[in-house]
Formats: C-alpha cells, sequence, structure tokens
C-alpha cells in the first residue's frame, strides 16, 4: 500500500508519534512565516522564551496587514518586527513588498518542505507542494526557536480533479465547490489533497488560490503535487534549484475521495455571510453592485491581474460602482506598470491600492450602508468588511471584473474578450525590498513603542474552577467576532489590555464590563466555534478578561490550540442537547478539576439550575500538561 502525498512529507518530518489517524503526531518545521497582525506578539514570546537566534531552514517577517499609518502604533509596530528579527535571524519584508503568502510563493517556498505560519491562510504554500500550516503564534514562536509542532495526524481528502475548465470558469471556482461540497466544518482533522488529470491544467497561482481558500473549510491544509508545472513556476523565479518532484504513489490510499469534472464548473459565488453559502452567478441575475474590490492572498497574482486588465481595457467601470485593485506583491505592480496593464486599469476607472492585504481584513475601502461589495477574497463574515449592514459576495477575478463594468452581478461567460494569458518564462526579479537578518545579531537594539504591552500568563489549573457564564453564542463564531481586527483595533494588537475592551463585542456589547464585573467566567458557544483567522488575540484577550473554560458543541483547530497554548480548558459537550439547557449567568462549578481531566471526561455542574453536564476533554497527554501547567510558556519554563 502506498503513500499519498501528505503522508510522504509527513513521514520525511515525523519527529514524535506514528502516522496512525486520530492520534498526536509531532513534525519538523522548515520554514516559518508571521505577519504584522500576528507577529508582534509572536517575536515578544520568542523573547521571552530567550531565543538567541531561531533555527529554522528561513523564517521570514512580512508587514502586509495594516500599513495605514493614522498614529504612531503602527509604525512602532513595525519598528519592533524589524530590529527584533533582525537581531534573531529572520528576514523581514518591509511594507509594500507584497503580501505574505503571495511573496512567499514567489520567492521562498520549496516543494517537499513544512511552512509553519501565524495566519491561517499559510496553505497557500500547498500550491507548490508545501505542507503549509496555520498557526497560532506561539506555536510559530516555538518552532523558530527549533521546537517540534504538534497536530492531530489527519486524515487525507482526495479531491480529484478531471477535465479542464472552460474560459472564464477560474480556480476560484473550484474551491467554492469544494466548500459547498464539504462546508466550512467540513475538512477539520483533514488535508485536503488534490489529484488527477485535471491538476495538470493549473498553473502554480491557480492551485495556490486553491490552497488558500482552502483554509475556509477549516482543513489542515491544502497540497498539490509539485510537477513539470511547478518547475517551470520556481524557474521563471529563478529558483528552479529549490525544485523536486513530489507525486503521490500509484497506489496511494485516501480516506475520502471527491471527483470533480472541471468540464462541468459554472461561475460561482459565495453569498452572504459564508464562504460555503455558494450558488451560481447566472442564478443570480440583477444583484445591483456597489462596490468591487479585486485582490488578497487568494486572487492576486500576476496571472490574475492580467486578466483582470484585458477585461478592463478599453472600457469604463459603472458610475455607481467603486472598483479597487490591490496587486499581491510588488513583483506583480512593478510588470503590470511595465506592460501596461496597470495604465489599462487606471484608465478604465480603477483605483489602484498598495500590494498589501487591505479590505481583506477590513483595512479601509469598507462599502456604504447596506452595500453589495463583491471581492475576491476568501472570508465574507458578517462586518469583516467593516460595514456590518453590508452584503460581501466571494468571487473569481474575471466575475468581479466584468460585473465592475456592468454594474449588476454578472456572469462572466457572457463577455467575449480573449482573457488568455500565459506565465511569463522570467518573472521580474527584485528583492530588494527584503532585509537580511544581522550576521550579529548582539550587537543589534530591538526598539518597542509605548504600545508595546507585556502579554497575559495563565497560572496553573486550579482544582477547583468555577465562573458564570458570561455570554452564550452560536454556531459558526468567528475569531472576528471573538477579537475584531478592525482599522480601529488592529493598530493596538500588541495591547492585550486595550484590545479587552472590545473582546465579542460584535455578539453582546456588555460583554466585557460582565467580564470584569465577575471576575472571569465561562464562554458557552455553539458548533465551530473559533473559526477564521489564526489570531491567538482571541484567546490572549479572554485569558486577560479571566475566562477559565470555553464550553461549545466543537471548535475550530486552530483557535481550539491557542486556547490550550493559553491554559484556557476547551470543552465539548458529550450531549450536544445540553449546550440549550445553559443559560447567561449560570454559576458552573467543576471540582477535582485536575483529576477529571486526565480522564478525558468531567462534569460541570450548573449550580443555578441544579443539573450536570458530561464535558469532553479531547486533549493529547502534552496538551493536557500544558492546560494543567497554565499554558504553553509556562509548560515550557518548567521543562527548562
Amino acid at each position: 500500500m502506498g503513500y499519498n502525498l501528505t503522508q510522504k512529507i509527513i513521514k520525511d518530518h515525523l519527529v514524535k508519534g506514528e502516522m496512525i489517524t486520530g492520534t498526536e503526531i509531532g513534525i519538523r518545521i522548515d520554514q516559518t512565516l508571521t505577519q504584522d497582525s500576528t507577529g508582534t506578539m509572536a517575536y515578544l514570546q520568542l523573547e521571552a522564551m530567550e531565543i538567541d537566534k531561531v533555527r529554522t531552514k528561513k523564517s521570514v517577517a512580512y508587514i502586509d496587514h495594516n500599513m495605514l499609518q493614522q498614529g504612531y502604533e503602527n509604525a512602532d509596530d513595525h519598528k519592533y518586527i524589524q530590529t527584533v528579527t533582525h537581531k534573531h535571524g529572520v528576514y523581514f519584508s518591509r511594507p509594500g513588498n507584497g503580501i505574505c503568502h503571495q511573496v512567499h510563493l514567489e520567492r521562498f517556498g520549496v516543494p517537499g518542505e513544512t511552512l509553519l505560519g501565524s495566519d491561517s491562510h499559510t496553505p497557500t504554500g500547498g500550491g507548490i507542494g508545501m505542507l503549509a500550516i496555520g498557526a497560532g503564534g506561539l506555536d510559530v514562536a516555538v518552532a523558530m526557536g527549533g521546537g517540534t509542532y504538534y497536530i492531530t495526524m489527519p486524515k487525507v481528502v482526495n479531491v480529484k480533479l478531471t477535465g479542464k475548465l472552460k474560459p472564464f470558469v477560474t480556480a476560484k471556482d473550484i474551491i467554492l465547490e469544494v466548500l459547498r461540497i464539504m462546508s466550512v466544518k467540513g475538512g477539520v482533522s483533514k488535508v485536503i489533497e488534490y489529484t488527477g488529470e485535471g491538476v495538470k491544467t493549473l498553473s502554480v497561482p491557480e492551485r495556490a488560490t486553491i490552497t488558500n481558500m482552502g483554509a475556509e473549510l477549516g482543513a489542515t491544509t491544502s497540497v498539490f503535487q509539485s510537477d513539470n508545472v511547478t518547475y517551470e513556476f520556481l524557474k521563471a523565479q529563478d529558483r528552479e534549484i529549490v525544485w523536486k518532484e513530489l507525486l503521490p504513489d500509484n497506489d496511494a490510499v485516501y480516506d475520502e475521495t471527491i471527483e470533480i469534472d472541471l468540464n462541468e464548473l459554472e461561475p460561482l459565488v459565495a453569498m452572504p455571510h459564508s464562504p460555503d453559502n455558494v450558488e451560481k452567478v447566472a442564478n443570480l441575475k440583477d444583484l445591483k453592485v456597489n462596490q468591487v474590490c479585486i485582490g488578497s492572498c487568494t486572487n492576486s497574482s500576476y496571472l490574475d491581474m492580467m486578466k483582470v486588465a484585458k477585461i478592463l481595457k478599453g472600457n469604463t467601470v459603472h458610475p455607481d460602482v467603486s472598483l479597487v485593485i490591490a496587486p499581491g506583491s510588488k513583483q506583480v505592480l512593478n510588470m503590470l506598470a511595465q506592460n501596461g496593464a496597470l495604465a489599462d486599469m487606471i484608465g478604465a476607472g480603477a483605483r489602484i491600492l498598495e500590494s498589501g492585504c487591505g479590505p481583506c481584513i477590513g483595512m479601509g475601502q469598507a462599502p456604504a450602508t447596506d452595500a453589495v461589495t463583491l471581492r475576491t477574497f476568501n472570508r465574507n463574515f458578517k462586518g469583516r468588511c467593516g460595514t456590518v449592514s453590508a452584503g460581501a459576495y466571494l468571487l473569481s477575478p474575471e466575475t468581479a471584473a466584468v460585473s465592475a463594468i456592468q454594474g449588476v452581478l454578472t456572469d462572466p461567460t457572457t463577455c467575449n474578450t480573449d482573457i488568455q494569458v500565459i506565465i511569463p518564462d522570467k518573472f521580474l526579479i527584485n528583492d530588494n525590498m527584503i532585509v537580511a537578518p544581522a550576521k550579529d545579531g548582539d550587537k543589534v537594539e530591538v526598539i518597542k513603542g509605548p504600545n508595546i504591552k507585556p502579554f497575559p500568563l495563565n497560572e496553573e489549573l486550579k482544582d477547583n474552577v468555577n465562573g458564570k457564564v458570561l455570554i452564550k453564542v452560536e454556531d459558526n463564531i468567528t475569531t472576528d467576532h471573538i477579537m475584531p481586527s478592525n482599522a480601529k483595533l488592529l493598530p493596538f494588537r500588541s495591547n492585550i489590555p486595550h484590545l479587552a475592551n472590545f473582546c465579542l463585542t460584535p455578539c453582546d456589547e456588555q460583554f466585557p464590563a460582565r467580564a470584569k464585573e465577575n471576575n472571569g467566567g465561562m464562554i458557552v458557544g455553539g458548533d465551530n466555534y473559533g473559526q477564521g483567522s489564526s489570531r491567538e488575540h482571541a484567546a490572549l484577550v479572554p485569558l486577560y478578561l479571566g475566562i477559565k473554560a470555553v464550553l461549545t458543541k466543537s471548535f475550530a483547530r486552530i483557535h481550539k490550540a491557542n486556547l490550550i497554548n493559553s491554559g484556557i480548558l476547551p470543552l465539548t459537550f458529550s450531549n450536544k442537547d445540553d449546550y440549550d439547557n445553559i443559560s447567561v449567568n449560570d454559576e458552573l462549578v467543576m471540582d477535582n478539576t485536575i483529576e477529571q481531566v486526565k480522564k478525558d471526561k468531567i462534569i460541570v455542574h450548573n449550580k443555578t439550575k441544579n443539573v450536570d453536564y458530561v464535558m469532553d476533554v479531547d486533549l493529547s497527554d502534552k496538551e493536557l500538561n500544558m492546560i494543567i501547567a497554565g499554558g504553553k510558556i509556562n509548560f515550557i519554563k518548567n521543562m527548562n
């Protein structure tokens, strides 16, 4: 019985455990990436662990999420990241160099290597055959220090692609179809591996679009083979030396198989307010559009931008539509400027943004009240765009560009423009916006501005844990709900006390005050609690507010790991119906907590209603010890 590609990469990096599905394994990490939204905290944690120099093959810090400098906070944090990385052996990608995932794919990714990133869309690297996983900042800091990264050995789902995409049907439509089939929680504890003859018809940027948005499945990661297509892309980036062929064995075995005939796909759109709320574009006629945003780590490649430019050339953006375009990297933007495509975009009436995340994370370009905004992004959670009443629709750059001209959501297959684009034999190579680390880090001064505050540390688990239910929320609560990261709050990413005033306020504006008044307590959630971004602030801020446990029907993978890293008990209902019997302000008690959690079950007594709930404690031995120690940093300190 042969290995699939996922198993091959894991086998080559396995440090602890065995490749038995559902058991804990530890893998060696070759590369890491951080970005400015999560990186400040990750490097504070790296310093706290007293790591003198990173021990990975390559670690890169990117400034791409928040480059608006309305006050000193962003500039200060960027200077801290630049100096701390310079000291500790990390490459630094300056503001304007591009989105971390786009740049990493272009300049640093290596087929067959492992990549751990403090951003949930790190799986973009799977487009060139990396095992690229998103994680919390603390896990990335540990990996930078040479530590093993622990995950549950995933199931591997084979998405078998046959046929070939028709004109104006795109890689974005492939991943939207997968989301339609599997849902936003269908990929939990799974790796999505793409196979079949259809794979050979997809370029690396198209593959990267698919692996990037695979994060919305809740999957551990997604991966494509490394083949001749990969070689040609890396050769064009002057990096063919890192290429190697990586294919699944002919007799590889998968846990599940999904077949998609590319010939039958049509342009698709994810409607508000979830990436799996997928419909055919042709079925949504006469939807008036107010705003179109093209870019993000999902769809900002040279290939995407050139197709958009071809559609816009000689046309004019509809007078009722605001069109903004953000190329994904300086490389892409520079090439568009050189070949005239940028002029075609500007001539049509597009507004060009700098190469960064921008509107994807609500950093500028918030749409009007009740607006319809079409976005080539990966998430359309309610309010993420910056306007709670707006409806965000996710679609391909081709559909977005055609719709921007027409003023209504338009099936792009009705367009007769030739948009064929050939991947260049040679990309423009200019890495002058990437700063190499210092040869002698001891001589580098790390500069910390006044906005940088210490991160909270938990205490050892107590034998009696009690507190009130401070909030009860529904299914699919995102980290955007738990810890908003909008234009007003993102500058305070390194100031946990300030962020605490906004925790869970999209669900209940009184939550922070109630948490402080009661000296902390418990959170009750539904299914897939904590989906979305990898930001560990969604665990650190509740820790600061005294949250002792989170009781849910189920957790999203990264958020659960972040809660464990913070020493907050993640508990799931053995009987999901018990969720209905808990109310806000109920007083919950857990006695003999330490002994109970060691047995995989714990009894939670509702003192207010005089009823008991059986909760599952799904923790590995290592995670259990971290919870008892009061979090990962305490656990590491205890080992030293």
